[in-house]
């Protein structure tokens, strides 16, 4: 028998790319599977592959209604909740000098406070569960590239939320993991390095940070991660590596930026005056999701 066997899994973010691959494999492990997130039919579509026990909820993670109401509902139908994988996010580019501001801030409500939101709101459950979270950071909370100001603070500050949450609960019997993918082959990453300026500079970047891995490793991962309740997930384990030479890092970025970040910025400024600020920041269906729901597109 898996260790997820029966388990109440909740898992943000679940219409796309990790959410949806991680709840199909959890699924597949015996898991109950309660799949929150927005794009309604593309969530109900990954609930019906999950198999009779899965269920969908349409809910928007910086909606504090939206959370409970689906949160209320889960745990009606399942009784209860073990895990709560907080996924969901979003991301959008740009220089800080001109990316729109609007897209900017929608990223640390999206990928932040909607952790922040999501742990609030099932917190309660999951110490009645003596349960486990698992709140999706990023290798952006660790290597802060230029063009990915958003992103990297939004991520950075999950890094920080996790390991101040997991002191704060321990002893209510509560384990608090945190993931650290690096460039996975989603649709969000599939649309950042279609962009005409920052797809480019990542090709031009080189190294590890430049490479896209696939999605079956990260679900294969996280997945592992989830069934050990562990502390923290390096996809792939580089990841873990880099993270003992932080005070190193932004050096290193800088310096490589002088070569490549002034053309770049040139090339964003052209590029906004020809689609405008908002279509240029937009990055993925998740964002766009976002976007519409706010009214911004």
């Amino acid at each position: 028998m898996s260790k997820v066997t029966g388990k109440v899994v909740l898992v943000t973010g679940a219409a796309r790319g990790i959410g949806a691959g991680l709840a199909k494999d959890l699924a597949a492990k015996g898991a109950k599977v309660a799949l929150v997130g927005l794009e309604a039919e593309e969530l109900t579509a990954v609930a019906a592959e999950c198999g009779p026990d899965a269920g969908a909820w349409e809910a928007d993670v910086t909606s504090w209604a939206d959370l409970e109401k689906a949160t209320e509902e889960i745990v009606e139908r399942y009784g209860r909740i073990d895990v709560v994988v907080a996924n969901a996010g979003i991301a959008a580019t740009g220089f800080t000098r001109s990316i729109d501001p609007a897209a900017f801030e929608r990223v640390i409500n999206v990928d932040l406070l909607g952790v922040w939101r999501t742990v609030r709101v099932t917190l309660p459950h999951l110490i009645k569960a003596h349960g486990y979270a698992l709140l999706v950071s990023s290798a952006a909370a660790i290597v802060h590239i230029p063009g990915n100001a958003a992103y990297s603070a939004a991520k950075a500050g999950v890094e920080a939320f996790a390991n101040s949450l997991r002191a704060e609960v321990r002893h209510l019997g509560v384990d608090v993991g945190v993931v650290h993918p690096t460039w996975i082959a989603t649709d969000m990453v599939n649309s950042a390095d279609e962009h005409p300026v920052f797809g480019r500079l990542r090709g031009r970047s080189g190294g590890l940070a430049s490479k896209t891995y696939p999605l079956s490793l990260a679900v294969d991962l996280i997945s592992k991660g989830v069934a050990k309740r562990a502390r923290a997930v390096h996809v792939p384990g580089w990841v873990g590596v880099a993270k003992l030479f932080r005070a190193l890092l932004p050096r290193l970025v800088e310096l490589q930026a002088r070569r490549l970040v002034p053309g770049a910025d040139k090339a964003a400024i052209e590029d906004i005056e020809r689609r405008g600020a908002v279509e240029s920041s937009l990055v993925g269906p998740g964002a766009k999701a976002a976007a519409r729901r706010e009214g911004a597109l």
